[in-house]
């Protein structure tokens, strides 16, 4: 009886350790496996792309892992919503080339998105899309240093911000001239002159190397 009870309990104790050792090598081969699979994401070449109202912008970058056909989105931010505005697919490489033609200009928050093998939702944030157009303008400032301003403040020789005739106050508008970039609030009403759109105040204008009248670039 002890002599069968000890074989029963040998036969027991090598069948679990087979089971012990097939689960480990299971484990281990899954591990494998996850270390070779490359993580889901999506890349962008990149990251706060600006473009012109009717030219063409593109933006490219990869997808991983690579497979042919996977939808890639470009969605900016608009009234709390994210909206797409340009949509590709990707090459067997996992590469993916978005391209559009903006025709209106804007400032947003945007991102690339996509999806995981497993349905799982992947998004890469690029900062801010900056589509521009030519807008004339002007600086104003001297003389007019004390006065209260059309939004409520008042004009000092370090207030940033400019003038619009119809702009709501407080609304944030991005201007480029000759390389240089900046982003201000409306704070002011004007100009009075015919054909200009914007009054750069002193700051702005410093800051932009802007100087009497002209072109500028901006994103309203």
């Amino acid at each position: 009886m002890r002599q069968m009870l000890s074989r029963s309990g040998g036969l027991a104790g090598a069948v679990l350790l087979a089971s012990i050792s097939g689960g480990e090598e299971a484990a281990h081969a899954q591990a494998i496996d996850a270390a070779a699979t490359p993580r889901p994401e999506v890349r962008s070449a990149v990251t706060r792309p600006t473009g012109r109202v009717g030219r063409a912008l593109r933006l490219r970058g990869t997808v991983t892992p690579a497979a042919r056909g996977r939808r890639v989105s470009l969605q900016v931010a608009r009234a709390g919503r994210w909206k797409t505005i340009a949509r590709t697919r990707t090459r067997a490489d996992g590469s993916y080339r978005l391209r559009l033609r903006p025709r209106e200009a804007f400032s947003a928050r945007a991102r690339i998105a996509t999806r995981a093998p497993d349905g799982r939702r992947i998004r890469r944030g690029l900062g801010r899309l900056e589509i521009y157009r030519s807008a004339a303008a002007s600086w104003y400032g001297p003389g007019l240093y004390g006065n209260r301003t059309g939004c409520g403040g008042t004009l000092t020789t370090g207030s940033v911000g400019v003038a619009h005739k119809s702009l709501p106050c407080g609304t944030r508008v991005t201007f480029r001239h000759h390389g240089r970039r900046i982003r201000v609030p409306v704070i002011d009403r004007g100009p009075y002159v015919g054909g200009r759109e914007y009054d750069l105040t002193s700051a702005v204008a410093r800051r932009l190397g802007f100087r009497g009248h002209g072109a500028v670039l901006a994103t309203r």
